[in-house]
């Protein structure tokens, strides 16, 4: 039923489109001058539909349409990467704020200093998964250091995640109790006495594959276990996926191994502003922007160069 009704809905916005291109086409065929400002300002109105939609019909992808799980990690060089991680995290939560998204914090790693080690956020919203499948690799920064005393150049990594959102009932993944080691222990995070005191944080193992996920940002053990075993399910996911396209590959002979080392994307804040994508060769200089959370152009410019 959720299926029908999304397709519906998008086979209306289509029908709304032609019906609005059929109405503007009546108006211009009439030749009248006093109809021309309304006709320009429509123009432009559907081709920016159109452009969104564009966008959508290159999200292709099983689990495109639906949330996803975003997951930051620090890299090699202590403070200075904690922090660059969390301009990430920033970033990436102005983003779906700007998109209207549901955002949850699901898992949070302080840095020692400052910045954060490591963090996972549940992003609810229409196409998530397909939209922020392209930001997945190493991001590097080029700046100043704030915390370098001499104020010398840095440069620093991050691993961005992405994983899609499975639902209990996908047929791919089956997860049985006896695979899994449920540990409790406090949480070191935000969230008051209660989640200080007690033991309400989780960490799952999953024992046929050793793959480990935590969660502690709820007060809840209970919330804390769900939230861990919706993570659990996408990590599962997409070590099924990861596995059906290294065999597809290598049966083509075009297998390459995803290093940490091969950067998706550079931020060089000195000694020039620039934001440059090494996938597509888009680039912009407007730096403050992008670290505002206006990523699209990035992510249109991948979906397009993918097709």
């Amino acid at each position: 039923m959720k299926k029908i009704s999304d397709l519906r809905s998008e086979v209306d916005l289509w029908n709304q489109i032609q019906q609005k291109t059929n109405n503007i086409l009546e108006l211009a065929q009439t030749g009248d001058s006093e109809f021309e400002e309304e006709i320009l300002t429509e123009t432009d109105a559907i081709g920016k539909q159109l452009e969104v939609l564009e966008i959508e019909t290159l999200l292709s992808g099983p689990y495109d349409k639906g949330n996803a799980f975003l997951s930051l990690n620090s890299g090699a060089g202590g403070t200075e990467s904690c922090d660059w991680a969390e301009m990430l995290f920033r970033m990436y939560m102005r983003w779906a704020e700007s998109k209207g998204f549901k955002t949850e914090v699901l898992d949070q790693t302080e840095g020692e200093e400052a910045g954060i080690k490591s963090v996972t956020i549940a992003i609810s919203g229409k196409n998530v998964y397909g939209y922020l499948r392209p930001e997945k690799g190493v991001h590097r920064l080029v700046r100043l250091s704030p915390f370098d005393a001499a104020h010398r150049r840095h440069t620093s990594f991050a691993q961005v995640e992405v994983l899609p959102e499975a639902s209990q009932d996908d047929p791919i993944i089956q997860i049985n109790t006896e695979d899994l080691k449920i540990d409790s222990f406090r949480s070191s995070g935000a969230g008051g006495q209660n989640v200080q005191k007690n033991s309400t944080a989780i960490r799952i193992t999953h024992i046929p594959t050793g793959i480990v996920v935590s969660c502690q940002n709820e007060r809840s053990q209970l919330q804390n276990r769900e939230n861990a075993l919706r993570v659990l399910r996408a990590r599962l996911l997409e070590d099924y996926e990861r596995k059906q396209e290294k065999e597809l590959a290598e049966l083509k002979g075009e297998y390459i191994k995803t290093e940490w080392g091969s950067q998706i994307r550079s931020y060089v804040l000195h000694p020039y502003q620039m934001v440059k994508d090494h996938r597509t060769d888009f680039e912009t200089s407007n730096t403050v922007a992008v670290l505002d959370g206006e990523i699209d152009p990035f992510i249109e410019a991948y979906l397009k160069f993918k097709k």
